[in-house]
């Protein structure tokens, strides 16, 4: 027997089947060692050293098993994914499980496809000793970061505070943003737009003033727009120039990790962590139609390069589905950036004959979404380009010229299997109108002259798609780890959304600022990109990582002694629209240790406080109390809505608010929605003690046609299935999805 062992239970199951009865497939369920969570674990005497463990009774439990497993087993391979932490897994394993490193153990691939599997056991390697030394540098240097700069913030500005080397690079760069908004003086300008028409042709066309004796021309007063007016009203329009071109369009490269979270937030208003979360499934596997199947390419990738037998299968499926003239006459090939990694392809569908129609009633919605979007971006990405008849006019008038462009398709390429998510501006809606016949020379006819006072705007706040793509082009941090920073930032409160844009919160401001005075290097944009390249260097074995990590760690240190001795950051508290009950002064947000709260604004006079759940008064209702007649008011609390009178303190009388959910299968009551003293959520009967019906799912209030049992609603992957209660019970109804 072989034991192969991955990462995530999924991926087992997937790989098992293609190994057969010969391999037995077993998980690491991740990390079987990690840094310790109450101490820094580095051991500062032995080069920076981490003192590793496996610190969950978890993963305890997972070594003791897979050991058992290696007993057992005649050969044993790694078999986890094909990146850095991949890597370090895999040699982490190795050394708990005491195998043999002069043995070639590893394997990896990209896709999870028979083929690749199979492959990949054929040509096992060795560990690649430099890779795991890149991600230890990278783990161990984030540690030193976040446990020296966190508890510097959480003395001087508050509780529950983080820094990190990737983490408040990338919170500067939404900090400066809105402070350039905040900064930014608007400019005046002026737009002059006619409407024109050949004699005796249509249709009538808009053209725009552009320039004046041959220059561009800005107009930035209603002096000059007057004066640039007058002419206009005076002289004729002549067409001076045009220009015909065919415009030609080429497709995007097939998704990076980057660009596939980028165009989920933009056309799929998917954030970047539910994103990644879809695409580890669809790599790992999904169940479609009773078989458990892998979808897509190893999702954490930076390269556009794709396989020739890939390349080739998208070729021949155009061909096919959107005939020959799809296909370009050569492949399209796609250059990834310097510092992309390139140790796998771009992501990509594994087998195109799986399409998305086809297993979209068989998966959750976003999970369709999503494989849809990268199933699409792959074909598109070996089609051929757009082309367009393109035509720009200038029409001259006294000094002034005016301009007018028209585009219209010729040949839709790419575009016919999938479009990039840009919003247009209105120049760029403004190429699309249709314009008349015209030639150098001909007069035309003013139907309409027209000018329009603006301002410049200022530039626009990122939104999470943006502000990954910035990253990536600034080298900061790596596309495996955006999501991740996203979430962190959005946890310690340091940036908020508005709408689809992110805007700094004050904390973020104030954090950043603080780290901007005392730790210059933390927030510096092309200090942190150059420190990735260097992170990226050990893989190649280039510098020792404790070196890189030391070049780093010292300067910083030493500054934590000056930061200490500074003065403590008073952050503003958020002024809420609660008053105080007591004394009719502002309530305001503040942080405590388990989160926020009301408190006066009147301290320490008025010291009242309040959970911040109360700070939407109370919903009136008609009932009244049935201790002392008052009327009972609609709260919230831990458990859900309830009603309590408004009587309180004098009368604390309180009724749960109950819906009912179903009729009950055993007397034909209610079924209601309740709670435990531990908080968990059951359904029962409002007949209780007479009727006993309790379930922990929900009820449909019917019963198995099968064995008379209570039928529930059980929910997977956004499916709704009603099932019976009793286990083992075969009956199952799918017509309620």
């Amino acid at each position: 027997m072989k034991l192969v062992i991955v990462e995530s239970p999924a991926k087992a199951k997937t790989i098992a089947k293609y190994l057969g009865s010969d391999y037995v497939v077993h998980a690491s369920r991740g990390h079987i060692w990690d840094l310790p969570v109450k101490s820094m674990g580095i051991d500062f005497n032995n080069n920076y050293e981490p003192e590793l463990e496996a610190r969950k009774p978890e993963q305890r439990e997972t070594i003791e098993r897979l050991k058992k497993a290696v007993k057992q087993a005649e050969q044993v391979f790694l078999a986890t994914d094909p990146d850095r932490e991949g890597e370090a897994i895999s040699y982490h394993l190795l050394c708990a499980l005491g195998l043999d490193p002069q043995q070639k153990n590893r394997i990896m691939f990209n896709e999870i496809s028979k083929k690749a599997v199979n492959d990949a056991i054929q040509r096992p390697d060795y560990i690649n000793k430099g890779l795991v030394d890149a991600q230890q540098a990278r783990r161990v240097l984030d540690r030193l970061v976040g446990y020296t700069l966190s508890p510097v913030l959480c003395k001087k500005i508050r509780n529950n505070l983080s820094a990190g080397r990737v983490q408040s690079a990338a919170l500067r760069i939404i900090v400066d943003r809105e402070k350039e908004i905040l900064n930014f003086k608007p400019e005046e300008y002026w737009n002059i737009s006619a409407i024109l028409q050949k004699k005796g042709v249509k249709p009538q066309f808009k053209v725009n003033l552009t320039e004046r004796k041959g220059k561009k021309f800005k107009i930035t007063n209603k002096d000059k727009c007057d004066e640039a007016l007058a002419v206009l009203n005076a002289n004729p329009f002549v067409v001076s120039k045009v220009k015909k071109t065919v415009a030609v369009s080429k497709p995007q490269p097939p998704f990076t990790t980057s660009t596939m979270q980028q165009d989920a937030v933009n056309k799929l208003k998917m954030s970047s962590e539910t994103t990644m979360k879809i695409a580890q499934q669809l790599y790992e596997g999904i169940d479609i139609g009773g078989e458990h199947l892998a979808l897509v390419t190893y999702i954490r990738t930076d390269s556009v390069r794709v396989s020739i037998d890939a390349q080739n299968q998208a070729r021949n499926y155009i061909a096919n589905k959107y005939g020959p003239e799809y296909v370009p006459t050569k492949p399209n090939f796609y250059v990834s950036k310097k510092q992309a990694q390139d140790a796998h392809e771009a992501i990509r569908p594994i087998n195109l004959d799986m399409t998305p129609e086809y297993i979209k009633d068989k998966v959750s919605r976003n999970q369709y979404l999503l494989y849809k979007l990268i199933y699409e971006r792959f074909l598109a990405s070996q089609a051929s380009p757009a082309t367009f008849n393109s035509t720009v006019v200038t029409v001259e008038c006294g000094d002034y010229g005016l301009t007018a462009s028209g585009k219209t398709p010729l040949f839709d390429g790419y575009l016919a299997i999938y479009a990039e998510a840009k919003g247009k501006t209105d120049e760029e809606k403004e190429e699309n109108v249709t314009l008349p016949p015209l030639e150098v020379g001909d007069n035309l006819n003013l139907v309409k002259l027209s000018s329009e006072q603006k301002f410049t705007k200022p530039p626009t706040r990122y939104t999470e798609a943006s502000i990954i793509k910035t990253m990536e082009e600034k080298g900061i941090g790596r596309p495996s780890t955006y999501a991740t920073i996203m979430q962190t930032l959005y946890k310690r409160e340091y940036i908020k959304k508005d709408g689809k844009y992110l805007v700094p919160e004050n904390l973020g401001i104030q954090v950043t600022e603080y780290l901007e005075q005392y730790f210059g290097e933390v927030v510096d944009i092309a200090f942190t990109a150059e420190m990735e390249d260097r992170l990226d260097s050990i893989e190649d074995n280039n510098e020792p990582w404790y070196k890189v990590v030391d070049s780093f760690y010292q300067p910083l240190n030493k500054k934590v002694s000056v930061a200490m001795h500074g003065e403590k950051i008073h952050v503003q508290d958020e002024v809420s629209d609660v008053l105080c009950d007591k004394c009719g002064k502002p309530m305001l947000i503040k942080t405590g240790r388990y989160g926020k709260y009301l408190a006066c604004s009147g301290y320490p006079s008025c010291s009242n406080i309040r959970s911040l759940k109360e700070k939407t008064p109370p919903k009136q209702t008609n009932v009244l109390c049935d201790i002392c007649g008052a009327p009972m008011l609609e709260r919230e609390g831990r458990f859900g809505k309830y009603l309590a009178c408004s009587n309180y303190p004098h009368c604390k009388n309180t009724k749960p608010i109950t819906e009912v959910v179903a009729k009950c299968p055993k007397c034909g009551g209610n079924v209601v929605k309740r709670a435990s003293k531990r908080g968990t959520i059951f359904y029962g009967c409002t007949n209780y003690p007479t009727c006993d019906f309790v379930s922990w799912d929900v009820p449909t209030g019917k019963l198995c046609p099968i064995c008379q049992a209570p039928l529930v609603y059980k929910e997977s992957r956004g499916k709704k299935t009603i099932v019976c209660s009793t286990k083992g019970c075969s009956y199952k109804d799918e017509s309620n999805q």
